[in-house]
């Protein structure tokens, strides 16, 4: 088995496995009456009859809610973590795993100081009437964050995190894979993990059909259910007049898993992507990924920073590449497979909503960003096989007798006669011979068929043999013509008869151009050159011809006192330069203002 050399021969020869699968999910839950000033009012005024809304209602239900919550931890015998700063949560909660038996129940709670966004009271005055009212306002506070770390026996591992402060937002967190894995284990299908992953499966049809069936009415129900587990901040009274949770995407991650067969493969692949594709980020790339329009300028352009980031940790390299608050981001899942991940922090971004019944079109977008993104990837190595194939066809070709045999460059005309007549020759059947191809070459070269004697055919046909358009047929002395032959012959023949001489035509056409697009961009691009060269004091370039407009509309260029002593002094050449430099303008500006019938009055012409 060789090493890949391209993205396309590892995407198309050497992934045995290939899932793809919702991977971590991060919901908030939320009152969503309970999000703006008047509805903070409805709910203590009109549902709850008090006369004013104030910070000092909010209280005791923050006392109530954070002595259920002691109450539930010291009733199930939980551990109470108190989380420092910068400690790692993940890592905690991974130890309580690793001694879990596989029982569905919570493993331990945990209180972590965290800053948020909370409702408080403040007085405001009248202006009118003097008198001081109460005003519900938002600002930023620490306040206590309660986490409860738990096992469900269809998603794995999850964490409920509360808000202690009223309104009492809270976050939901599952992974994907886990729960593709939990169901796998249930259906019996064997497979092999690895970090967050699958790397093989007995089954992978079932598996991905798993992997699909994660849906928004499950997450829906799994949360019902935790939920309803947990202590509550809110009465059932609340509950009976509306006050319920709403589900919404914070942040969701769609991935794409392809196994490899060799570890080997992978970190080969993985390097060449990473220099072959550094460009990734930039906002025509960008576009092709999301297939979506980036606008740099104008009155509304796109937000966000585009650039491509390559981190290396330890001796694993990721890549990352950025369209708004979305990140994808790839790199080898413990050497042994490649993984794509999409991460949508704002659905908004797509035009579409943050509610959970939206999951599937957010599934669209991610999935086919990855798939894009891969595709690129692809694409891009195809210009460095395109080079090489065309090094092969207009370099030279060294023999194995050691004949050097010249290269076939494709704007000659007896190559080019050579080429037309492979893609005639290419439809018979049963191949062609020399005879075959002189009556075809000839008439291409403005010859007969007798003035072409024999070497030159055998040199023709040495030729094509030697950069593989054709073959010899065995045992035979017919010859075909190539599938990769046919190919290029077809492509060069017509990219020299429809782009190259049209196109050339075009240009060097002694007439004006008129409508011709192409005319007029390379006037404005000689135009600009010349004026940037005018700009940076150069001498006009004489081999460019430009318009009295754009000779006119330029200033001769104007030295300064301080500019002309220190040349003076320094450098008695670069002032010839600049004083040769203007004179060219002078004379340049002196020959369009003069009329046909004057001359010049230092030349006398």
């Amino acid at each position: 088995m060789t090493l890949p050399r391209t993205a396309a021969q590892v995407l198309s020869s050497h992934v045995t496995l290939e899932i793809r699968c919702i991977d971590r999910v991060l919901l908030t839950f939320r009152q969503p009456r309970l999000q703006y000033g008047q509805g903070i009012h409805g709910f203590f005024c009109h549902h709850r009859g008090y006369q004013f809304a104030s910070s000092a209602l909010m209280l005791p239900m923050t006392d109530r809610f954070a002595a259920d919550i002691r109450h539930y931890i010291d009733v199930r015998g939980l551990d109470l973590v108190r989380f420092a700063k910068g400690q790692s949560k993940d890592q905690i909660a991974r130890s309580y795993l690793a001694g879990h038996e596989g029982g569905e129940q919570i493993l331990f709670a945990g209180v972590a100081q965290e800053k948020t966004r909370v409702w408080r009271t403040r007085q405001r005055r009248d202006p009118v009437t003097g008198k001081r009212y109460p005003w519900l306002c938002q600002e930023q506070a620490m306040v206590n964050h309660w986490y409860f770390y738990g096992f469900d026996a269809d998603f794995g591992p999850f964490y409920v995190k509360f808000c202690g402060y009223f309104p009492f937002t809270g976050q939901i967190y599952i992974n994907g894979h886990e729960y593709a894995m939990r169901q796998c284990l249930k259906a019996g299908i064997a497979f092999t993990a690895l970090d967050n992953a699958f790397g093989s499966a007995s089954d992978p049809v079932a598996v991905q059909r798993i992997c699909d069936g994660l849906t928004d009415q499950k997450i829906y129900r799994f949360a019902g259910k935790w939920l309803a587990r947990l202590p509550h901040p809110f009465s059932r009274e609340d509950e009976e007049a509306d006050y319920c949770w709403q589900l919404s995407v914070q942040q969701v991650e769609f991935s794409t898993t392809m196994a490899l067969d060799r570890p080997a493969c992978g970190r080969i692949f993985f390097e060449q992507l990473i220099r072959d594709n550094i460009d990734i980020g930039r906002p025509d790339k960008v576009n092709i990924v999301f297939d979506r329009k980036i606008r740099l300028r104008g009155k509304n352009p796109t937000p966000g920073t585009f650039r491509t980031q390559v981190i290396t940790t330890g001796a694993c390299p990721y890549l990352y590449l950025y369209y708004k608050k979305t990140q994808v981001k790839q790199y080898l899942k413990e050497g042994r497979a490649l993984r794509t991940e999409t991460t949508l922090n704002q659905p908004r971004d797509f035009g579409i909503g943050k509610e959970l019944t939206n999951l599937a079109a957010l599934a669209e977008v991610g999935y086919a960003a990855n798939r894009r993104l891969l595709d690129a990837e692809c694409i891009s190595h195809d210009p460095a096989d395109g080079a090489a194939a065309l090094e092969a066809i207009t370099s030279p070709v060294i023999s194995t007798t050691c004949t050097r045999i010249p290269g076939m460059r494709f704007p000659d005309p007896r190559v080019q006669a050579l080429l037309g007549a492979c893609c005639a020759l290419a439809l018979r059947p049963a191949g062609f011979t020399s005879r075959d191809l002189r009556h075809y070459l000839a008439p291409q070269l403005g010859k007969t068929p007798e003035d072409m004697t024999s070497g030159q055919i055998s040199y023709d046909l040495r030729r094509l043999r030697a950069h593989q358009i054709i073959e010899r047929i065995p045992h035979s002395r017919a010859y075909q013509v190539t599938e990769d032959g046919l190919s290029i012959a077809l492509f060069l023949t017509r990219l020299t008869q429809r782009l190259l001489i049209p196109g050339l035509a075009q240009l060097t056409s002694p007439g004006p151009p008129g409508r011709n697009r192409l005319r007029q961009a390379d006037r404005a691009y000689r135009d600009a050159l010349t004026d940037l060269a005018r700009q940076a004091s150069l001498a006009a370039l004489p081999h460019l011809q430009l318009s009295p407009a754009v000779i006119t509309s330029q200033p001769a260029p104007v030295i300064s006192r301080h500019t002309r002593r220190n040349l003076t002094r320094n450098s008695k050449s670069l002032w010839g330069k600049i004083t040769y430099s203007r004179r060219a303008v002078e004379l340049a500006h002196l020959t369009t203002t003069l009329r046909p019938s004057q001359t010049c009055p230092p030349c006398g012409r």
